[in-house]
């Protein structure tokens, strides 16, 4: 399945998830469900959004766009991270007030809406993780929350059918909202770290640059810059001067640069010796 077919599948799920929360919220009186759906409805419009993005990154360069459109997933990616960590935000605040004035809820269809939405959530997981991109990555990150807030939901619904601790309802929306808070903040500030053209964090520049200099043809380095796409394409500029300025000099270089940064992960880059042969 490719990128875009995963990202579809993951938008339909979530759209049709959070309408049959919502109805199901208001049936079950569960603040849990209804601050859920208004989490996952804010998830749809970032995910149709990250939708269109990676359909667009599949577009070849242009002359406006030159260097292709692969950008545009991790702009799809930061979007969705900002609305996952916003929305978890929205249901601290709704369901913190709740802890202090519980309402009984109706534990039976909770624990069936539960049963029937970890099977979804675990296969749109499982779809997702087999996907590299960022956009993939966050978006298989908001379907392990909405499967771990199920598993708890249904924990809660079989205490609620012994117990009248209705007060485990809103405590669940805080619980799994601040988890989801440690998990989103630090995939959203990798992707804008992504976005500003930052070294991917996977890359040792300090270790690239000595097997660089290893290479007996180099004189020096005058520059070394990586950057990533998408978070899975990465590309560098190389800049550097020889000991012996010559055409078969060169040509042995560059193959070799190509050959250690390729075993890095970055597939392109652009060579740039300086002086004259």
């Amino acid at each position: 399945m490719t990128s875009k077919a995963r990202v579809l599948v993951a938008f339909i799920l979530n759209i049709s998830f959070s309408l049959i929360e919502l109805v199901c919220g208001l049936l079950f009186r569960s603040s849990a469900l209804i601050s859920d759906a208004v989490h996952d409805a804010g998830d749809a419009v970032s995910i149709g959004f990250a939708a269109l993005m990676e359909n667009l990154a599949d577009k070849p360069a242009n002359k406006r766009f030159t260097m292709g459109y692969q950008r545009f997933s991790l702009l799809g990616a930061l979007a969705t991270g900002v609305i996952l960590v916003f929305g978890s935000i929205s249901v601290l605040v709704f369901s913190i007030p709740k802890l202090f004035n519980p309402q009984p809820v109706n534990y039976s269809g909770m624990l069936i809406l539960g049963l029937f939405a970890v099977a979804t959530n675990v296969l749109a997981t499982l779809v997702l993780k087999k996907g590299h991109s960022h956009n993939e990555k966050i978006l298989s990150l908001h379907f392990l929350e909405d499967t771990l807030g199920w598993l708890a939901l249904i924990l809660v619904s079989i205490i609620l059918h012994f117990k009248d601790w209705y007060v485990l309802d809103p405590l669940l929306s805080v619980l799994i909202s601040g988890f989801m808070l440690t998990k989103s903040l630090p995939e959203l500030w990798k992707c804008l770290l992504l976005f500003l053209q930052a070294c991917p964090q996977d890359l040792d520049t300090e270790q690239l640059q000595k097997e660089l200099l290893s290479i007996v043809q180099i004189k020096s380095l005058s520059a070394l810059q990586i950057w990533s796409m998408d978070g899975s394409h990465h590309k560098a500029l190389v800049r550097l001067t020889l000991k012996e300025n010559t055409v078969t000099n060169q040509e042995l270089t560059k193959e070799k640069i190509r050959q250690c940064l390729l075993e890095h992960g970055i597939s392109e880059v652009t060579i740039d010796i300086e002086g004259k042969v």
